[in-house]
């Protein structure tokens, strides 16, 4: 798998607000707690989980980058940064 880099394609770079669909199965348990955390933390939804949770999982991997820490910041404390 090639290592994700933002100097490799310059296009990513002005593109930073463009966002990417894609499909995912959960397991049921997964789904269930999800759920139950976006009844009780309104200002949640599954794509902030899910954002927060792969940006949080990549950091910890060491990858470094700035939007990537803005996206996991933004995501965990509700916050917009401008560029």
């Amino acid at each position: 798998m090639q290592d994700l880099n933002y100097d490799v394609n310059p296009i990513v770079l002005n593109k930073k607000d463009e966002v990417i669909s894609f499909k995912c199965e959960l397991q049921e348990n997964l789904q269930k707690a999800m759920n139950e955390f976006v009844e009780k933390h309104p200002n949640w939804d599954q794509y902030r989980i899910l954002q927060a949770a792969i940006a949080g999982f990549l950091m910890q991997k060491g990858f470094q980058n700035r939007d990537l820490t803005r996206l996991y910041i933004g995501n965990m404390f509700s916050m917009r940064f401008k560029d």
